[in-house]
């Protein structure tokens, strides 16, 4: 499967995404390398991606899905700007764009950023300086501009905000620049051809052509998982990992959570888990029963959920299974449900955050639903893998929106 992440520099009709074996997703945005209809032999075309209406995708979920056996294939915009950037791992650029980036011709994310339409359509607002700089060019060939007059229109467009950067502003510099004439030449060839001077256009298409011809990188060439295992990268793929279970797509971290805030036997689970990480070390490393490594490191005075604190990594099947030993389809449908008031207080909320819930509507449904005291609340989020009562207070937040329509924290 080819899966090309594309907004404003193809249109939705074009033929090349229609070919089979292609899915067209939306502009890239972090996160998406995730999804787990993305699978090893499989090859991503990066083209337009978003850079501030949501999180921008991290050169670690690219060098992450190439280390997994993806092809990742970058050209005409981000794509043009993140395989110069990953080369050297594997990542295949395709263009002139790439190739500017390489080279060191440019190098900044305006050359290839445009504004998007809001409303979730693909058209771009405004022009992209790669653009300008190339039909500037094609200008000075047809003895419209001299190399002086092409620079100082060049250096006023760069100083537009990119999504600033519309054909109203184009044109508004070229007649504050005298330059009349290279805007209504330009008028007349876009009219001709509204893709005249597109270098993103024919990046694109030249990059969905690699894509379709079957290119792979060599099997040697796979960047080694050193290269994007890190904190930050675990917690990332945490948030992202999901499976459909029981008709519905569910995030496993919010499954995990659930069972962490409501199941009452799950101390018994976070045990098993510490034993099951004691007995199999990550990394490879020598492993102990958990009674003789607690001894080793406390001599035995104190327990072991107070002692040892690993993080989970819900990519891996044994961890999920363990952790999720006692979840129900019940559990399944009650996460479902939280996860559609957290959804719905975002969309009838702007501006929500689950970072504002209030913290004293989390600490007390969770003194609820462990049946404990104030003064033992950090032990019991100890013992449930959630380290303290700070950390529990927040991470139970995002539960709050659904306890609450429930009705459970009522009285």
């Amino acid at each position: 499967m080819i899966h090309v992440f594309v907004g404003p520099t193809l249109p939705r009709s074009e033929p090349l995404l229609a070919a089979p074996d292609v899915r067209a997703w939306p502009p890239v945005q972090h996160g998406d390398l995730f999804d787990s209809s993305i699978r090893a032999g499989d090859t991503v075309v990066i083209l337009d991606g978003v850079y501030h209406q949501a999180p921008a995708l991290r050169h670690k979920e690219i060098l992450a899905a190439m280390g997994r056996g993806v092809a990742v294939i970058g050209a005409a915009s981000i794509g043009a700007l993140r395989a110069a950037e990953l080369a050297p791992f594997g990542m295949l650029g395709v263009g002139g764009i790439f190739a500017a980036y390489m080279r060191g011709e440019i190098d900044g994310d305006d050359e290839v950023a445009v504004g998007q339409s809001p409303d979730g359509e693909w058209d771009a607002l405004s022009w992209p300086l790669v653009t300008l700089r190339h039909v500037l060019g094609l200008a000075q060939t047809a003895g419209l501009l001299d190399g002086e007059r092409a620079a100082g229109l060049l250096a006023d467009l760069q100083a537009v905000y990119y999504p600033q950067r519309t054909t109203s502003a184009v044109r508004a510099v070229c007649r504050r620049r005298g330059e009349e004439g290279f805007a209504g030449w330009l008028a007349e060839q876009r009219e001709r051809d509204p893709y005249f001077g597109d270098l993103k256009r024919a990046d694109a298409l030249a990059a969905v052509r690699t894509a379709l011809r079957g290119w792979a990188p060599r099997a040697e060439a796979r960047p080694a998982p050193g290269t994007w295992e890190s904190p930050y990268f675990r917690q990332w793929s945490n948030v992202f990992a999901s499976q459909r279970v029981d008709g519905v797509q569910l995030f496993t971290e919010d499954r995990l959570l659930y069972q962490q805030v409501f199941n009452p036997q799950f101390p018994r689970t976070w045990m098993a888990y510490l034993a099951h990480r004691s007995l199999h070390p990550p990394g490879g490393g020598r492993g102990l029963p958990l009674e003789e490594r607690l001894a080793q490191v406390t001599g035995g005075g104190l327990a072991a959920h107070q002692v040892f604190h690993p993080p989970v990594d819900l990519r891996d099947e044994t961890t999920v299974s363990l952790l999720l030993a006692d979840e129900t389809r019940k559990d399944r449908q009650a996460v479902a449900r939280y996860a559609d008031a957290l959804a719905l207080t975002r969309r009838s909320r702007p501006g929500f955050s689950v970072a504002a819930v209030r913290g004293d509507l989390a600490r007390r449904m969770l003194l609820r639903a462990w049946g404990c005291s104030e003064r033992r609340l950090d032990e019991e989020a100890s013992a449930r893998g959630l380290v303290c009562a700070a950390r529990a207070v927040q991470a139970a937040k995002r539960l709050v929106p659904g306890y609450l329509k429930e009705g459970r924290g009522e009285g």
